[in-house]
């Protein structure tokens, strides 16, 4: 069901996913995006995948009300996304730019191949967040994830700024997991944790950064506290360690002489 609403200089269609295949749902959406919307809400999603994916125009905002399934925003170029719950696998999966916020948790392979833009997670996700991202000439993507973080993170990283931040995790939960930034060989990854909290790598440079240290973060941590409602100054107190590669060959005694 489509209900089309105009308010002043912006044109929103409401869209009710219930029922509808991920295809229909799909074809809605691009149907309203090509006829000149620039603002979509999509109400009672649940589990439909692909969902604006390839879609450009940094005009266009959509609202998700729902769990959107895998590959949410793949292929992304300027939208920006709403997600008012949990996102699947795969979120971000090689987007170029634009913007998706996610309220509640995500699951595995977040920002994957992701070469620009800017990813926002309240909760915690899943496995292999960041796995492959890159920069792209000018274009710096950055992922932020508020709560805890599975293993593989950061895992094949060539470039951008991954952030795990640690809100909310249990007692004694470690921030990330295992084989941290497994491969990483370019990129910086900032997480709100001293170095002796961390597992350690001989692949990885580890510097605690306070301060000055966090410039670069400090827009990005910005955008999350403004986003999410939360105290900006509480995240930045406390400690964080910058991450960097090494070599850009972290693998390279393995297939070639030293």
């Amino acid at each position: 069901m489509l209900e089309q609403v105009t308010m002043e200089n912006i044109s929103q269609s409401v869209i009710d996913a219930d029922g509808l295949a991920y295809r229909d749902l799909n074809r809605q959406v691009r149907e309203r995006v090509a006829a000149g919307d620039t603002y979509l809400v999509l109400r009672h999603v649940r589990g439909q995948r692909f969902i604006a994916d390839g879609l450009q125009g940094k005009d266009l905002t959509i609202d998700i009300h729902g769990v959107p399934g895998g590959d949410l925003g793949a292929f992304l170029d300027g939208p920006t996304v709403n997600v008012f719950g949990n996102g699947q696998d795969a979120v971000g999966n090689t987007m170029n730019d634009g913007r998706i916020v996610i309220h509640g948790h995500a699951g595995d392979a977040l920002g994957y191949g992701m070469r620009g833009g800017v990813l926002l997670v309240r909760g915690r996700a899943g496995y292999r967040v960041g796995i492959h991202m890159k920069a792209f000439k000018q274009q710096v993507p950055v992922v932020i994830i508020g709560g805890c973080v599975g293993d593989f993170f950061g895992e094949y990283m060539a470039g951008g700024m991954l952030v795990a931040l640690g809100l909310d995790c249990k007692a004694g939960q470690p921030i990330v997991g295992d084989y941290l930034a497994s491969g990483i060989h370019g990129g910086e990854i900032f997480i709100r944790a001293t170095p002796d909290q961390l597992p350690k790598t001989k692949y990885l440079a580890m510097q605690e950064v306070r301060g000055d240290g966090l410039k670069a973060l400090l827009p990005y941590l910005q955008q999350f506290a403004t986003q999410f409602a939360v105290s900006l100054e509480e995240i930045a107190e406390a400690p964080f360690t910058r991450l960097t590669p090494i070599s850009h060959r972290p693998f390279a005694a393995k297939y070639a002489p030293a």
